[in-house]
């Protein structure tokens, strides 16, 4: 599933073409990807056409691009599989295409999004959006004010996380992916952070100091950003940017997917193992369980 540094390659290459565009038609392949939309496709329709995009933001794994017929957005959920691409009106047709959105931008250029998705489990939906109750004087669509601040937020209170995971007894991994406590991190990258700081899996979070825990978390946010810079992550065809491209991280991966090969820090086989219904990839002799 795409984590933070795809949706964020997804969301600046939308701002690109959509800040300040104007949605001129919507066409409906597969109404299961408005599934998320409970007022229905023909709803959708008369909501977008017309409306102009006024920004593409994201928090954590979340997207939405607000309309100019506020307090309303569109919201994009990528699932498993969604892709957001920009096509041009004569670009040959994309295959597993669910929605077309039709756009003019302020210069007069036409384009589409045309919103793929393989295993339909990703959506588009129109969401209101509400405050973030916070000094900063944001709104979220209310279908994501649950979801905290990632740590590539300008926003984000490293000291309140660092003391909340210092207070919690689950295993440092299932934090980690809790996005009511820090959004944007999935199975892919906090096995990669958990390689760097050298922690296993399951260690208990409150087992961790205070400089341990922030190591981690630095971690945590250089990883993001070194991953943002150069695509995100694609294993298959199911992740691409708005141009169909795939992203270039797994080339620095140092855990996951590595099972049996050399850990590029002692040598020995990285390991995979069974957990939460997925798996946690790591070094056996760098990252061992430890006592609390």
């Amino acid at each position: 599933m795409p984590e933070l540094p795809e949706v964020e390659t997804v969301r600046a290459g939308l701002a690109e073409f959509m800040t300040g565009a104007t949605i001129d038609a919507v066409e409906i392949f597969d109404a299961r990807s408005l599934k998320r939309h409970r007022p229905g496709p023909n709803d959708f329709i008369k909501t977008l056409t017309g409306a102009k995009i006024r920004s593409v933001i994201r928090r954590g794994k979340f997207l939405w691009m607000p309309l100019d017929t506020e307090p309303l957005a569109l919201v994009g959920h990528l699932g498993m599989s969604g892709q957001m691409l920009v096509r041009t009106p004569d670009f040959e047709p994309d295959k597993l295409t669910r929605v077309i959105l039709h756009f003019t931008d302020p210069s007069g250029t036409e384009f589409q999004m045309r919103f793929v998705d393989q295993r339909i489990f990703g959506s588009l939906a129109i969401d209101e959006l509400v405050s973030t109750n916070d000094s900063t004087d944001q709104t979220i669509p209310t279908t994501a004010a649950h979801i905290a601040r990632d740590p590539l937020d300008q926003h984000f209170d490293e000291k309140s996380v660092i003391e909340k995971l210092r207070k919690r007894s689950a295993g440092i991994k299932k934090i980690l992916l809790d996005q009511q406590l820090m959004s944007g991190v999935g199975n892919i990258y906090a096995d990669e952070a958990l390689w760097r700081a050298k922690l296993h899996y399951d260690q208990p979070s409150n087992t961790l100091g205070i400089a341990k825990t922030k190591e981690l978390i630095s971690h945590v946010t250089e990883i993001l950003a070194a991953a943002v810079k150069v695509g995100g992550t694609s294993f298959d065809e199911q992740y691409k940017n708005v141009n169909g491209e795939s992203g270039y991280f797994e080339i620095s991966l140092n855990a996951y997917g590595m099972t049996g090969r050399p850990c590029n820090r002692c040598g020995k086989p990285i390991r995979r193992e069974s957990w939460m219904n997925r798996g946690s990839h790591f070094c056996p002799t760098c990252q061992k369980l430890r006592k609390a």
